[in-house]
């Protein structure tokens, strides 16, 4: 009995430190956020109860509003890609073949990157002399031999199909022999036509697309998604789907063989095996890989901050950057606005969850 209550002391002495840091800077961080959204403060006054004015003001702020819908197409979005791109990463990831280990270390480097080394890389992918804009331009000046080889290689591919059909061999539309033939079809005579002068390089004006400035996708006359925000949707995508897929790759190892080898025996193909086995298999993962985007997106700050000046504040604010800027604004900063967003912001991430929990996975996966 002395044993056992020896070694319960023991773990609590080492919760200890876990136990203060959780309750300074989350408890009573969280409490006097909740506080001060009720008060007047502004870093410098004593602070005064006023009730719900400052959610008030938040609410009908056009930039808090801006901030709300970049921060809820971004959640979206993000989310969305990152789980469905790193699904697919892990599926093709988890074959058994030589080699598999470093490709799988080499798709994971983007995740232990600096988050600000890599908006900074895109901050000069993306400028108007950028690499973007270059890539753009090459494309369009060798435009006739991409539409040359994608054409020749649809009709050898056709060809032989119909062919192969006519001797009445079974043969697909994506049969990967036939595709190879057709590649080497369709290169052989793009390079045919080069030599002889058919088609060639375009002289194209440089492409000049300023990706930072404010330039909207609308929709109904309503300013939907910005192209500096949909720079960052990329960025995020690219460093964070390699975590992600190492839970779904821990998630695969578990799944019977046996369900495939069914699967296998029933003739399903690839897809069929991946969205009836696979999908429904990893729906405790799924929902916790969603959770994690969810809360990781909604939160987004750090690119925000890095891109700063280089781009309109309307096209890239997010509500954490919101609060932010309202915190350390110079002066007297309305920190009582920037509680409150920061209150609202943790209840759209609970009911996000929330409802994600309650509406899409099984009782399994709760």
């Amino acid at each position: 009995m002395l044993k056992n209550r020896q070694n319960t002391a023991a773990a609590y002495l080492f919760l200890t430190p876990f136990f203060l840091s959780t309750g300074i800077f989350f408890f009573y961080a969280f409490a006097r956020a909740v506080y001060y959204s009720f008060s007047d403060f502004n870093l410098f006054n004593t602070p005064r109860l006023i009730g719900f004015k400052p959610y008030a003001d938040v609410l009908s702020d056009p930039l808090f509003q801006r901030a709300l819908a970049n921060s809820l197409i971004f959640a979206v979005v993000v989310t969305t890609l990152q789980t469905i791109f790193s699904l697919l990463m892990a599926v093709a990831l988890n074959n058994k073949i030589k080699g598999m280990g470093f490709f799988r270390s080499a798709w994971y480097m983007p995740s232990i990157t600096s988050s600000v080394v890599i908006t900074l890389i895109f901050l000069w992918l993306f400028q108007r002399r950028g690499i973007a804009n270059y890539l753009i331009t090459q494309f369009q000046a060798y435009l006739p031999y991409f539409l040359s080889v994608v054409g020749l290689f649809i009709a050898a591919q056709v060809i032989q199909v119909l062919l192969e059909r006519a001797r009445k061999l079974p043969a697909g539309w994506f049969d990967p022999a036939l595709a190879a033939v057709s590649a080497l079809i369709a290169v052989a005579v793009t390079i045919i036509l080069s030599f002889t002068g058919v088609i060639g390089v375009r002289d194209v004006p440089p492409f000049d697309f300023q990706y930072f400035a404010d330039a909207w996708f609308s929709l109904g006359g309503v300013q939907v998604l910005s192209i500096p925000l949909l720079v960052i949707i990329i960025q995020n995508t690219f460093t964070t789907v390699p975590t992600l897929m190492l839970f779904f790759l821990a998630g695969l190892q578990n799944i019977p063989g046996a369900l495939y080898e069914a699967a296998d025996i029933d003739g399903a193909t690839p897809v069929e095996k991946l969205m009836n086995v696979t999908v429904p298999m990893l729906r405790p993962v799924t929902f916790y890989v969603i959770t994690v985007g969810l809360i990781g997106t909604m939160q987004m700050f750090d690119q925000v901050a890095v891109i700063g000046d280089a781009a309109p504040q309307s096209t890239l604010i997010t509500l954490a950057y919101y609060v932010y800027t309202n915190t350390f604004k110079a002066g007297a900063a309305p920190v009582n606005l920037a509680a409150a967003a920061g209150i609202i912001l943790a209840l759209i991430i609970l009911v996000m969850v929330f409802i994600q929990r309650k509406f899409f996975v099984t009782s399994e996966a709760q």
